[in-house]
């Protein structure tokens, strides 16, 4: 019986589907719903999505062949307040029964309730109304594909165009497509007024777009314009635009050849009411003004303190609060340059990578003391921003830690710290939370708690004792960075102490392209409460824990507690050592191993950890916005670590420690080298298709001091942005099936693919398959299962499959994906496959925009 409202429901959903599934119900009789564009070109159908984007009517939208978003517009009434008013026409009596109740104003309000109104407003405006096949429209389709077909050089393309019934109010309508034979370009002339202009064409047209024998299309002229264009405007002509030029085509008995002619006249330009011509000018810039401290409201500010530096005139309307060469370091557009484009797009991108003034404004005008009339003033305006600037979040966190936490943050950034353009962010972050696991005598409900403080100085510049211009030029944007950050938790896990520090550079050698080099990257883990590993690593202590009880009497104070379970941390060493080091207890050697395991894996976790690093990044995107659906991105990146303090360790003489490794305060510093490659590639199919694909490599190789990679620096799968149908660190390594709390190795291999598609509205939804696996690789690690041996460990590559709701909101997208276990290596071979493909052993994952 406990079922019986969930099938009412289904019963009550499947009906309301099926009332709207009638696709016809909201098209007139006199009407035909459209259900398919056909297009026959030469006698060959070519249904394309080039020619169906051509279409000013297109079918509606549909969901592997159901017409969801037209169902559910069906859904609605189309007039729900003149049905809610003739309800109580029929029956006047109802009405005033209910006025008796209510009264007669709650009565009228009922009718604009979302169960009377809001529900249908609410299916129009995320269903879709039916495609009703209007003439006009195929008229103006027909005109559509006459100039496609007419830029490619088909100009005597002939459209028609029929409706086909193929229902009871249903039709398709068919295009026929007879293009005729092309025009190719044949001669190539020119006629350009002004002489430098010509001189400028004439040097650069072995690059022009247009070349004799080729099919004629409109492309190739728009490509030649811009290339123009931007030639003319990068070498002084301030005053030339795209409408100067003109083709003149020429087709008249050519016998399908298409001569060229190539028009641009002189500058034209009002004077009075009178339109006059002049031939185009080149011009130089004669002066670089800079107004530092610029508002909305004035221009030109008042100016009371001015300096010249090297050919820069800086103007403020206070005191001068910029360092000269702070500023005009970002300037490109100097005094006897030509006027150029790019000068002036890469000053405005420069002065805003400043991060001290709003998007700049620079302006031209020609200079009156030139009686030649050809140089020009630049006027660069900046609005600085507020000196301080505050900011804070607050966030509720849940780990498998902590059950309940608070996070907050809170930041200042104070801008020109030293009148360089330098940027200082100091921030201020703190945790406290709930942990029902850990001790609390005192029975208080925030019984864990976490602070830290992070400081971070951004120079717009390469700061170095040597001149690096020749290698990193100003022009590629380069910003030094010096971070430090410390933070310290209490109760939770292995009570951390974590100090950080960071020296790098970050540049950009051209458009589209980023590098960054750490010079050193140290961080200091400090363990303060190791003994509550077991606590912490349940999945370890529990594993342990039903080794002893096998081989032990639980009743044996020595290990275990008053519940017979391992005491926590006298019993649990004791049992390992007994194992382990003597041999007192003996045990199977399938046991011996995983308690080695165990003891390797705390061993490790809870060592303290120096890492003194040094790394190098490089990535390349397409990207060019955030409309941009078919691009690819590339990123590589090498680190080495320890390679320093090794070489101050020897020039010490240092005496190795017991283990055989060298210390800095104490510490066994990390050893290793670690390289890393991602490859993310996005196809738009268009109508909101899109394929997109990630592929990742990485690698750690412990080495000297070290015989392991740090947990921070090691690899884990599984997750909202990796493979799906695992949590985060329950993948792996290798075959070992995820049995540890926290699953991480050393190497990594990944590969995800997704097809996204658009439901109805801002609602999308995707189907995807991950693949890959972590291993353990030239490290510590004895257990076979965790080691990648050679091509035969590909056969651990973990697939996971799922779908995916996602919602966008324009500024951040809120994603839902529920993964399955498509092929597990954990289980015996020849059952891997499907499995646990089911929703008992999926995972829902919950993330913030495109995991891709």
């Amino acid at each position: 019986m406990r079922s019986l409202p969930a099938k009412i429901a289904l019963f009550v959903l499947c009906g309301l589907l099926l009332s709207g599934c009638n696709s016809t119900k909201r098209v007139p009789k006199s009407k035909k719903l459209l259900t398919k564009n056909e297009f026959v070109v030469n006698d060959k159908k070519q249904n394309t999505e080039e020619l169906e984007n051509l279409m000013y009517q297109k079918p509606n939208s549909s969901l592997l062949g159901y017409r969801l978003r037209l169902n559910l517009y069906n859904l609605a009434n189309p007039n729900p307040d003149s049905t809610y008013k003739a309800k109580f026409i029929k029956n006047p009596k109802k009405y005033e029964r209910l006025a008796k109740i209510l009264s007669k104003k709650q009565v009228n309000r009922l009718g604009k309730s979302f169960y009377y109104f809001g529900i249908h407003q609410m299916l129009k405006r995320i269903g879709e109304p039916p495609a009703i096949i209007d003439t006009n429209n195929i008229r103006k389709s027909r005109l559509r594909l006459k100039g496609h077909y007419f830029n490619q050089g088909y100009f005597n393309a002939k459209i028609l165009s029929r409706i086909d019934s193929v229902a009871d109010k249903k039709a398709r309508v068919t295009y026929t497509i007879k293009t005729g034979t092309p025009y190719f370009l044949d001669s190539l002339s020119q006629r350009i007024s002004t002489p430098v202009l010509d001189s400028m064409f004439q040097a650069t047209k072995d690059k022009s777009a247009l070349t004799p024998g080729k099919q004629f299309n409109g492309l190739d002229f728009d490509a030649e314009k811009a290339r123009l264009t931007s030639l003319y405007r990068n070498n002084g002509i301030y005053h030339f635009q795209a409408n100067y030029i003109k083709f003149d085509i020429d087709t008249v008995d050519t016998n399908h050849k298409a001569n060229s002619k190539m028009i641009i006249d002189d500058y034209s330009y009002r004077e009075n009411d009178t339109t006059k011509t002049m031939p185009f000018k080149q011009y130089k810039i004669s002066e670089v003004n800079i107004y530092t401290d610029a508002t909305g409201s004035k221009i030109k500010p008042p100016i009371k303190d001015s300096v010249t530096y090297k050919g820069f005139n800086l103007y403020a309307s206070d005191r001068l609060k910029y360092r000269p060469k702070a500023i005009t370091d970002a300037v490109f557009i100097n005094k006897g340059n030509l006027f150029s484009d790019i000068r002036t797009t890469v000053t405005s991108r420069y002065l805003s990578n400043l991060r001290v003034f709003n998007y700049p404004s620079i302006q031209y005008e020609v200079d009156p003391r030139d009686t030649i009339g050809n140089s020009l003033i630049a006027n660069i305006y900046l609005v600085p921003r507020k000196k301080f600037s505050f900011g804070y979040s607050l966030d509720v966190t849940h780990s498998n830690i902590q059950d309940f936490g608070i996070q907050g943050t809170t930041s200042v950034t104070i801008r020109n710290v030293f009148n360089g353009a330098e940027t200082l962010e100091i921030a201020a972050r703190g945790n406290i939370g709930s942990s029902k696991d850990l001790a609390n005598p005192n029975d208080t409900f925030f019984n864990v708690s976490e602070y830290g403080a992070d400081m971070k100085l951004s120079f717009p510049r390469i700061v170095f004792p040597l001149n690096t211009e020749k290698i990193i030029p100003k022009n590629m944007i380069p910003v030094t960075t010096i971070s430090l950050g410390y933070a310290k938790q209490r109760n939770i896990g292995l009570d951390k102490e974590n100090f950080t520090g960071a020296f790098s550079y970050t540049w950009t050698p051209k458009r589209f392209y980023s590098s960054r080099l750490d010079l050193f990257n140290i961080q200091y883990v400090k363990n303060l409460n190791p003994q509550n590993y077991f606590n912490v690593y349940s999945s370890s202590y529990s594993a342990l824990n039903n080794i002893a009880k096998e081989y032990l009497d639980p009743s044996n104070p020595t290990y275990f507690n008053e519940n017979g379970n391992l005491a926590i941390d006298s019993g649990t060493n004791q049992f390992i050592a007994d194992v382990v080091d003597n041999g007192s207890v003996a045990v199977s050697p399938a046991d011996l191993r995983t308690v080695r395991s165990i003891d390797e894996r705390r061993d490790r976790l809870t060592e303290n950890n120096l890492i003194f690093a040094s790394s190098y990044s490089y990535s390349k995107t397409t990207k060019t916005d955030l409309q941009d659906n078919t691009f690819y991105t590339f990123r590589t990146k090498i680190e080495s670590a320890g390679n320093f303090l090794s070489l101050v360790a020897r020039l010490s003489k240092q005496l190795k420690n017991q283990n055989g490794n060298n210390t800095i305060f104490d510490i066994e510093y990390s050893q290793y080298l670690k390289g890393e490659f991602e490859y993310i590639k996005h196809w738009d199919l268009t109508r909101k298709k899109v394929l997109a694909m990630r592929a990742f490599a990485g690698i750690a190789i412990p080495y000297g001091n070290s015989e392991s990679v740090p947990f921070s620096r090691s690899y884990f799968a599984g997750g909202s942005n990796d493979n799906r149908g695992w949590q985060s660190y329950s993948l792996g390594p290798g075959s070992s099936g995820g049995i540890n709390d926290f699953n991480e190795a050393n190497m990594k291999l990944a590969y995800s693919a997704e097809f996204r598609f658009n439901l109805f509205g801002d609602l999308h939804s995707a189907v995807f398959a991950d693949v890959g696996n972590i291993w353990n690789v030239l490290d510590n690690t004895e257990d076979e299962r965790y080691k990648f041996s050679g091509l035969k460990s590909l056969e651990d590559i973990a697939v996971g499959s799922g779908f995916g709701l996602r919602y966008d909101f324009n500024f951040f997208v809120v994603r839902l994906d529920v993964g399955f276990k498509t092929y597990d290596p954990a289980i015996n071979e020849g059952s891997r496959w499907l499995r646990n493909y089911n929703f008992a052993h999926s995972v829902l994952n919950i993330g913030i925009n495109y995991p891709f």
